[in-house]
């Protein structure tokens, strides 16, 4: 029973096996046809009708002619009447500054940070004299520090990036110039030049491939840095240039022009023609041998430069990368911009004060004349900017360049931590970026893919079925069940494959036997219908697969007696129990994601002709003969493979008589030379041939979950974080996986796609019909789309995702001519399109409540593009923390988008990595990046937020209290000097450290209670409330630190019978207890002491001392009379038994209150935390226990599902078998291969 399907022009439901849509068209494209197009893309063409031809046809390259780009017709305005040529030269620039460049550009950059722009601003006040209260080198020298710190490490940046560029642009490569090759460096290449490329080559611009020393002009390619495969590729020259372009002096005459598409992104696809000797000759991707790429198994290689430089596909590919900001970042400006407005609130305060002052007492008292003729309210004025600059250090210089630090440390913790390394592959944890540390411990949903992420995406071999019987368990020869079985010896098969593993002896003996024709036609079928190409080497053979799938029913097939040799055009010879056949190859029917099925037409040696089939159930049961045998039985089995999460073929075969085989032939040798709809032809003559169908049996292979997986996403669940997983993957793939790896459990209740539309409509339409209830900007009705008690989860494909967020390209295209007014709104309020934006909106909103609602969400057969689109509305309705995880080209899309991107340098290949926050090689090491360095970087950058702006507080508000004493005038409390230092020197060093190695509670700790993660969810450890109480704690010292001085001053006699009331050692009393009160402080804030925290705070104070006395020494003043005028101040003052008591009594007061708080909370309101640290002990004990116990063995859930679709990758190599261009030469004599033979699956991207 299958559900009535999507078609063109109307639908009941969207098709769960099928993406959406074709995820080929860029961005710019999709908008470009929302505006504009009067009409949705026809569903299926894979062309552009013949009209659209022209004007994708840009781009002329006319080959060995360089004069010819630089035509004015193929210039391009750059500024003003300025022109240059629209073809880039070949050198890449990756690189922001150069010589003259750096330092405009690079302080530019950062006086566009605000607080740098204020202290500049700060500094050219300073030099006015009416207004400068304080020296300027106060402002200069931590604004140069500051400045000179990013500037340089910019600069390092920079300078490794001018390195990479000059060692790519001055690489080699021979170039025909003058009718003879000259080497020539990559700069200098140019669009229409021919190039020679030799063996292990990288390949320098985007090149038409002309001819080759290979076969047919074959030339093989590793697109590691393309793609991150390093499997090898093929590329094709046509077969013109093939015959006609092999010496210099042809590919010197050689004069043909190209047409072809202009400069693009899409890796996948090129559209061109060359027009040669007054014929024309389509282009396509396989002619194309990108930059990037490196030439393999190809002696000499001649092609065409098409694109150079900037315009290459894997430059375009760059991309603009999203700026990532932290919430921490975006709160942390909000705050100095709160500090700002405090500032000119407290300015203009003590600005009028000054006026009132000076109307009031200044201006009466004679001895305060300055000899200048100013009323009160200018001088008031004066006192506003003199107090912006005297209390300009409530405003943290220090901050960006300290948060900066931290930073860079936390990323290095990540790339040291010997835990999340791996051993098998050599692959260490990487940062791959040093300003989202804090964030990982925020984290509230994740985005995870499946094949390659959750699972290894390597493929074994584990169970099949055979004419109704299965097989896979294991079992003796004699068919007798064990619990536990031996793997077979293979030794007898000199081809076998030694890694494979089979426990099932009975399969092994009925295939040797020869008494079961059906196992042996099973094999037989394995072993020549597929697209797997073979090379022969040294140690045996390598396998070169269009997937891990192929590869590992190849592999089967060789260990069981039937072994792929060689292929040709037309041929395939294989070895059948030690007897050495070839069959020829009549006809190959590919494999895509639309038909999930591959043929091949085989013309036995006895002159049968028989049709070999392998492919999805759902697909192949449709095209059965009723005369066909066990379809329930191995339907049956099917079910019970995919309970065990196994991904599944079906095969089958049909003998065809020579009549019916050349009819077809005929036919199909039309629809391959048709001009238009060629592919919907040959899918039609596909349909025709394979029907009637003989069932054989299917395969079961093995996607193996990586370690851990099961475990990590349990504890992650424990702390509250979401994990959604999006896949381009099978509907009962993912879902099946999504039960092995703990995801869904039995006791859920899953909602699939048709529900989920369902439950929404109704929702929509209750708005419609009650619209006052619902109405936006009105607090949402709390009522639950699942008010039933129990766990729920959601399983939802591509094609429902777009009809229930109304992203199919027909209902956008109602919508554009609603706009138009072309047609009327819907009045029917059941009508399932959006009366407008805002009901979309709405639309979207229930649906991510919806799934918030659940347990687990699973989102299979989806795009790139909508894997990106989920994740943003994640972030964008529910304000949350998100991360995507991925390891192919696929996901990069999502692992852009979220707020943290995280890349598995796995099977697929390296491009997620490289477009990733954070790498590292298996998914398990999630648990720890977010739990424990992710807890702790958000706890460390918490503390010391709180703490810098404490401490700055406190150190500024001490002039806010003596303007008072001062008459509002504008005077500093401290030495000038000390005002200087007291960021740089006295109080950085120990927050730093706190900031850098600060933790709670232990890594395995913080893994054993995962609720210690919620803190972070909240944000409760940095928020306006925190800043708040730090701002009143800096009130509160500072009031201290003012007055309890102040009052041991007043009416004071020292022991020498001198008054130690002078200005000068008052602000040695205040700055000594500020600098004994913060750096206590931060000793009481600190959980983890080391030796270095010692040493921090410690020589943070002795260094203040140190240079104090240093400054007020005799020596310095006589050097610099005017810069340094606190001439023996420190030594008298702090002779003074007095004032000592008086800097303690200071100190005492001002910690006491943060000692007696800090008691109650953890005695009375302890957290998680705190509750941990208090028993630490105990469960360290416990820890040591479980290690010491074994883990038990991961089951695999036992509830029945749909069988899963294995087949699932890329087209294979189908039309460079068929096309003649075969990997070698059949060779002509062929030895015994040892032991070894190993197999080198290409690892395709996911379903895409």
């Amino acid at each position: 029973m299958s559900r009535q399907r999507a078609d063109s022009d109307g639908s009941l439901e969207p098709d769960d096996e099928v993406m959406p849509y074709s995820d080929d068209e860029t961005d710019d494209e999709l908008d470009v046809s929302s505006e504009g197009e009067p009409e949705p893309p026809v569903a299926g063409a894979l062309h552009p009708p013949a009209d659209a031809r022209p004007s994708e046809m840009a781009w002329k390259v006319k080959a060995n002619d360089r004069p010819y780009h630089h035509l004015p017709e193929f210039k391009k305005k750059v500024f003003l009447c300025i022109k240059k040529s629209r073809y880039s030269g070949n050198a890449i620039k990756t690189y922001k500054y150069n010589v003259l460049t750096f330092l405009p550009l690079n302080l530019y950059e950062q006086f566009k940070r605000v607080a740098n722009l204020y202290f500049l601003v700060l500094l050219i006040l300073q030099i006015i004299p009416d207004i400068a209260t304080l020296p300027w080198y106060t402002t200069l020298i931590p604004l140069v520090v500051v400045l000179g710190v990013t500037g340089i490490k910019d600069l390092v940046d920079d300078l490794a990036r001018h390195r990479m560029d000059k060692e790519i642009n001055s690489r080699k490569c021979e170039v025909l110039l003058d009718g003879r090759f000259q080497e020539s460096k990559w700069r200098n290449i140019q669009v229409g030049d021919v190039v020679r490329m030799k063996k292990n080559d990288f390949i320098p611009a985007d090149i038409l491939l002309l001819s080759s020393s290979n076969p047919n002009s074959l030339c093989y390619v590793e697109t590691a840095e393309l793609d991150g495969e390093t499997n090898l590729k093929f590329k094709l020259g046509l077969r013109v240039t093939d015959e006609r372009l092999q010496e210099e002096r042809q590919l010197a005459e050689f004069n043909a022009l190209i047409e072809c598409e202009e400069p693009n992104n899409r890796l996948d696809k090129f559209v061109g023609t060359m027009l040669y000797e007054g014929k024309r000759y389509p282009l396509d991707l396989d002619n194309m041998l990108l930059r990037g790429c490196k030439i393999r198994n190809t002696e000499v290689s001649h092609g065409l430069v098409i694109f150079a430089g900037a315009d290459t596909k894997i430059m375009k590919n760059g991309g603009k990368t999203r700026f990532k900001r932290t919430k921490i970042d975006e709160l942390m400006n909000y705050m100095v911009y709160s500090i700002f407005v405090l500032l000119i609130l407290v300015a203009a305060g003590l600005a009028i004060g000054h006026t009132y002052w000076y109307e009031a007492i200044g201006s009466k008292a004679w001895y305060l004349f300055d000899g200048k003729n100013q009323n009160s309210s200018y001088r008031g004025f004066l006192m506003f900017w003199g107090y912006i600059i005297a209390l300009n250090t409530m405003v943290p210089i220090s901050l960006y360049v300290s948060v900066e630090v931290i930073r860079l440390g936390q990323s290095k913790f990540i790339n040291w931590d010997l835990q999340m390394y791996f051993l098998e592959k050599d692959t260490p944890a990487k940062a791959r970026t040093t300003t989202l540390n804090e964030q990982l411990g925020q984290i509230e949903y994740i985005f995870s893919d499946k094949t390659g992420t959750l699972t290894q995406n390597v493929m074994q071999f584990k169970k099949c079925t055979i004419a109704g019987r299965s097989y896979g368990e294991p079992t003796t020869a004699a068919g007798l069940v064990l619990e536990r079985g031996r793997p077979v010896d293979w030794s007898w098969n000199q081809y076998a494959d030694r890694s494979f593993q089979f426990v099932d002896h009975s399969l092994v003996e009925c295939i040797r036997s020869g008494k079961d024709k059906d196992a042996n036609e099973f094999f037989k079928l394995l072993s020549l219908c597929h697209t797997v190409m073979v090379e022969h080497k040294d140690d045996g053979l390598v396998y070169q697969a269009a997937s891990p799938d192929e590869g590992a029913l190849v592999t089967a097939a060789r260990n069981f007696g039937y072994v792929f040799l060689s292929r040709t055009q037309d041929t395939i010879t294989i070895k059948e129990m030690e007897e050495e056949r070839t069959y020829e190859m009549l006809a190959l029917l590919d494999f895509n994601s639309d038909r999930k099925r591959m043929s091949i037409i085989l013309k036995f040696p006895d002159g049968r002709i028989r049709l070999y089939c392998k492919g999805a159930d759902t697909v192949i049961y449709e095209r059965l003969s009723p005369k066909s045998k066990h379809k329930e039985t191995t339907q049956t089995a099917l079910d019970i493979f995919a309970n065990a999460t196994l991904r599944t073929l079906c095969l089958c075969y049909k003998d065809l008589s020579a009549d019916e085989y050349e009819a077809w032939s005929k036919l199909h040798q039309e629809a391959q030379v048709a001009m238009s709809d060629r592919d919907a032809a040959l899918d039609r003559m596909y349909e025709q041939i394979e029907s009637n169908l003989m069932l054989i049996g299917a395969t079961a292979i093995e996607d193996k979950l990586q370690d851990g997986v099961p475990e990590t996403i349990a504890k992650l669940a424990k702390a509250d974080i979401k994990i959604w997983v999006l896949t381009g993957d099978k509907k009962e793939t993912a879902e099946n996986i999504g039960y092995s790896c703990s995801l869904l459990t039995d006791n859920m209740q899953i909602h699939y796609g048709e529900d989920v539309n369902e439950k929404l409509k109704v929702r929509q339409a209750r708005r419609r019909l009650e619209p006052a209830t619902f109405r936006q900007g009105t607090k949402k009705p709390a009522e639950a789309f699942f008010p039933e008690p129990g766990k729920n989860a959601l399983i939802i494909t591509g094609g429902w995702l777009n009809e229930i967020l109304y992203e199919k390209k027909k209902k956008r295209r109602r919508l554009r001519l609603r706009r138009l007014g072309k047609r009327p709104p819907p009045s029917n309020p059941q009508d399932c399109q959006p009366m407008d934006d805002s009901e979309k909106e709405m639309r979207q909103i229930d649906f991510v409540d919806m799934a918030c609602e659940c347990e687990a969400v699973i989102c299979c057969r989806v795009t790139p593009k909508q894997k990106g689109n989920v994740v943003s509305l994640v972030k964008k309705y529910k304000k949350a923390v998100t991360l995507s995880i991925g390891d192919g080209a696929n996901d990069v899309n999502m692992i852009k988008t979220a707020d943290i991107g995280v890349g598995i340098s796995g099977q697929e290949g390296m491009q997620a990595v490289m477009s990733s926050d954070y790498a590292f090689a298996q998914f398990r090491y999630l648990e720890r990046l977010l739990l424990v360095h992710g807890r702790w970087s958000y706890i460390r950058m918490c503390k010391f937020l709180r703490y810098f702006f404490f401490k700055n507080f406190a150190f500024t508000l001490v002039h806010f209290w003596y303007s008072f004493f001062s008459g509002f005038s504008s005077q500093v409390a401290y030495e000038d000097w000390f005002i200087t230092l007291y960021n740089l020197c006295y109080s950085s060093l120990p927050v730093l450290l706190v900031g850098l190695l600060d933790q709670d509670v232990n890594d395995k700790l913080s893994l054993k209670f995962p609720k210690l993660y919620l803190p972070g969810q909240q944000g409760a450890l940095f928020n306006y409330r925190n800043f708040f109480i730090s701002l009143f704690h800096g009130i509160f010292v500072s009031l201290v630190i003012f007055f309890i001085p102040y009052g041991a001053f007043l009416q004071t006699m020292g022991q020498d019978g001198e008054a130690p009331s002078d200005y000068q050692s008052f602000a040695i009393v205040t700055a000594s207890s500020l600098i004994f009160t913060v750096n206590l402080q931060i000793s009481l804030e600190t959980s983890y002491w080391t030796f270095v925290n010692c040493f921090a705070v410690l020589g943070s104070i002795a260094i203040y001392f140190g240079i104090m006395f240093d400054i007020h020494s005799a020596g310095i003043h006589v050097i610099f009379p005017s810069v340094f005028t606190f001439t023996g101040a420190a030594s008298n003052a702090l002779r003074q038994p007095y004032l000592w008591l008086t800097i303690i009594l200071t100190v005492g007061i001002s910690l006491l209150p943060v000692i007696c708080i800090q008691f109650l909370h953890k005695s009375i309101w302890p957290s998680v935390g705190d509750k941990v640290q208090r028993n630490r002990k105990k469960y360290e004990m416990e820890l040591l226990q479980e290690e010491k116990k074994k883990a038990p063995a991961f089951e695999r859930g036992r509830r029945s599902r749909r069988s899963a679709y294995a087949f699932s990758h890329s087209r294979g190599y189908a039309d460079l078998i068929s096309s003649g261009r075969s990997i070698r030469r059949r060779p002509a004599a062929r030895g015994v291969f040892q032991e070894s033979i190993r197999e080198v699956p290409q690892t395709a991207a996911e379903n895409i």
